[in-house]
């Protein structure tokens, strides 16, 4: 099964890397088009784009302006998911991972990214900011869906042909699995609700549904799940499965705490 997974804006290149293995990711030409187009941005343009703080506008335009392709383990290129921080990521763990583990995600967990479009856990990153839903002028288009058309849907098609998946989960936001064409997926599509109880009723909580995600992520790279039901076995923090709210392709898990 192919795993997808949100980026996150929280960055972490500061703790020490176990993992000194690394890929190179398949859509830079890509990324260095974009980054071209956001270095002719001041940091007054990037405040206004992103809706960033004076402090974040300056530290991602001296990011943007000091971008290189990353090719090589260095302080300013880690590899994705050991360089993302966010709730997902904390569900997910990714230091905690073994190596065979590691191995696993590498083969089936994608991160989609408007920067670079699709990575590898493995992929070196080179720290940005450029969420997807950013309606940036581009040479392709208006807004990053434009600008990465049917690219990130064909690579995953080609990842699920040479993993021989049956599947896609996705546990990413509308925001980036928007990035898709699901008209072009050659894969049906398993999207996960997690719910917890809360005023007497249960709803999804966004802190606790991301984290959910990154430990949903974990469960399938840990137990090596192949087939959708075996979803339902997914018990992590203390949700479990609930039948009678679930429907094809959209299991539902909850939480009452």
């Amino acid at each position: 099964m192919l795993i997808l997974v949100s980026p996150a804006k929280t960055l972490d290149y500061e703790s020490e890397l176990k993992v000194k293995e690394f890929s190179i990711a398949s859509h830079l030409s890509d990324s260095n088009l974009l980054v071209k187009e956001l270095q002719k941005k001041s940091p007054e343009d990037l405040a206004s784009l992103m809706g960033l703080s004076e402090k974040l506008s300056l530290l991602n335009f001296e990011r943007n302006m000091n971008w290189v392709k990353p090719t090589k383990l260095s302080e300013s290129a880690r590899q994705a998911i050991f360089a993302f921080k966010g709730d997902v990521y904390q569900g997910l763990e990714a230091s905690s991972l073994s190596r065979s583990e590691i191995k696993y995600a590498q083969k089936n967990l994608c991160i989609l990214s408007g920067l670079y479009g699709m990575l590898k856990p493995l992929d070196l990153m080179y720290p940005y900011r450029l969420e997807m839903g950013t309606k940036m002028k581009n040479k392709r288009g208006d807004n990053l869906y434009e600008f990465w058309g049917s690219k990130v849907t064909n690579s995953l098609n080609k990842l699920g042909i040479e993993n021989r998946s049956k599947a896609v989960v996705n546990l990413a936001s509308v925001e980036y699995f928007s990035v898709l064409k699901p008209n072009e997926l050659n894969l049906p599509v398993i999207s996960p609700v997690f719910k917890d109880y809360k005023n007497g009723k249960y709803k999804i909580i966004s802190f606790f549904a991301k984290k959910a995600r990154g430990s949903m992520t974990r469960y399938i790279i840990q137990n090596k799940v192949k087939k959708a039901e075996e979803l339902q076995g997914f018990d992590l923090d203390g949700y479990s499965y609930s039948e009678k709210d679930s429907k094809e392709n959209t299991p539902v898990f909850l939480r009452k705490n």
